[in-house]
């Protein structure tokens, strides 16, 4: 017994070092593990070509300067098939219950023909810098504004902001100079202060349609990040509601490590799954036990007609733009009367749902009739109805549920708006949306935030923003 003690003591010795390596060699395994359980899980950011033929082998990269033009001729044509309209005569008490008013509509194309001063409104575009560069094969149109001064010390967040359709850049004008310029338009101090980066989504506006298929959000978002990093942005924030929200959501999924946060006035999550149809009942009674607030209930509820009626009566045109863009869209790209009645009156039901109710859609109650003239004249003079019409066909298979796939881990801040098409809780939004910095509740607008509502719109981006930069 006593011979075999050295040897016994030397096995323990070795058993006391063998024991501890092996479990930390298995607790680094699992470590490893569950980091690579956590791992982000990217949108890929892939490649593309757009332009008409073959790809070239380099491309022309220059930021050019750019300025919006008129023409007699362009003026004259217009007035033309304005005063060669036809109209069918609503029926009695009919509102906007059977879509635009053709009496309320007559008069707005009387305004058009005779008031209206595209050349005027054309200065009023011009007022900001205008660029062009090609990406992808495409000519990709932006507004850069920068704040007019800036005190030594101020740093000056860049930020991209997206529209949707059926909007322009133009839906910015407003908000822009109470990002650049806060203190001069009552918002506090310059602690926050932007330069804004404002594109057209390719195929809107002044910026060259694809003429390839396939063109989709997430071609989009590849190309402002590739726009991001031509202006020399290494970071920056994001801003963006309707097919905006979806781009600059994109853009978040591809470089998370690139976008500082992100901004969105509208985020939809799809209804579907028994869970959420449980949150649904349940919360009808008892909304706290599925984590809604009274907030989220007034707006949710009654569900069968705030959702299932209302997104029915408003989602026609995405069926049809979503299957036959272009039939479709061959009459509205020959008829401004016709492109405005489809577009305005959007922006009618969009901005409150109870505006079916009345004769003029209320639509001067939020806006003056030379702001929608001006957007409805961006889409008509650049001939891109049609082309802004295929962005949902080339979407609506493949992308619209890609929030919940992919998820989204970047600070995020969600501006909630009551006459939105629709109201997605914080307690459903976190479920995709991991990160949520802010979430507020606004008194009023609806889903033209920056358009109908600049002022609340500016300070919800400011305010998360602030917090963002505070983590």
């Amino acid at each position: 017994t006593i011979l075999h003690l050295p040897r016994s003591f030397e096995f323990s010795q070795k058993k006391g070092v063998l024991v501890p390596a092996a479990a930390l060699g298995v607790g680094g395994m699992l470590v490893c593990w569950l980091i690579s359980r956590r791992k982000i899980k990217t949108l890929e950011m892939g490649d593309g070509w757009w332009g008409a033929g073959e790809k070239k082998l380099k491309e022309d990269e220059r930021i050019r300067p750019f300025r919006i033009e008129t023409s007699d001729k362009e003026i004259q044509d217009l007035h033309h098939r304005l005063d060669q309209a036809r109209y069918a005569p609503p029926l009695e008490g009919a509102a906007f219950h059977y879509g635009f008013n053709s009496d309320y509509l007559q008069k707005v194309v009387a305004y058009w023909r005779n008031q209206f001063d595209w050349r005027k409104q054309v200065e009023i575009l011009n007022k900001y810098p205008h660029f062009q560069t090609t990406i992808e094969g495409i000519d990709i149109h932006f507004i850069h504004v920068k704040p007019p001064h800036i005190p030594p010390g101020q740093t000056v967040y860049p930020l991209l902001m997206v529209h949707g359709w059926p909007g322009s850049f133009y839906e910015f004008y407003k908000i822009i100079p109470l990002l650049t310029e806060p203190a001069q338009h009552g918002l506090g101090e310059n602690d926050i202060v932007f330069e804004v980066i404002c594109p057209s989504i390719p195929g809107y506006g002044f910026s060259e349609a694809p003429h390839q298929k396939g063109f989709d959000s997430i071609a989009a978002a590849r190309i402002f990040h590739k726009l991001m990093k031509r202006l020399g942005f290494k970071e920056y924030y994001l801003q963006g509601g309707d097919w905006g929200s979806q781009i600059t959501t994109n853009m978040a999924q591809m470089l998370p490590q690139s976008v500082k946060g992100l901004h969105l006035n509208v985020v939809f999550i799809p209804l579907r799954g028994l869970g959420r149809l449980l949150s649904v009942m349940i919360g009808a009674y008892v909304p706290w036990l599925v984590g809604l607030t009274r907030e989220d209930a007034r707006r949710m509820y009654p569900f069968i007609e705030k959702n299932f009626y209302y997104i029915l009566r408003e989602s026609g045109y995405f069926h049809l733009q979503a299957t036959k863009p272009d039939t479709a869209g061959c009459g509205l790209n020959d008829s401004p009367v016709g492109l405005a009645a489809y577009i305005l009156e959007k922006f009618s039901t969009w901005t409150n749902r109870s505006s079916v109710q009345k004769d003029d859609g209320g639509l001067e109650s939020k806006y003056s009739l030379d702001d929608l003239l001006t957007n409805v004249m961006i889409y008509w003079v650049t001939s891109s109805i049609v082309s802004s019409m295929r962005f949902y066909k080339e979407n609506i298979v493949k992308n619209l549920n890609i929030l919940e796939r992919y998820g989204l881990r970047v600070p995020t801040g969600i501006a909630a708006f009551p006459e939105e098409l629709t109201h997605t809780p914080r307690t459903w939004a976190k479920e995709s949306i991991k990160n949520i910095v802010s979430y507020t509740y606004l008194p009023r607008g609806g889903h033209f935030a920056a358009f109908e509502e600049p002022r609340l719109l500016a300070q919800d981006i400011r305010q998360f923003v602030r917090k963002v930069e505070q983590l």
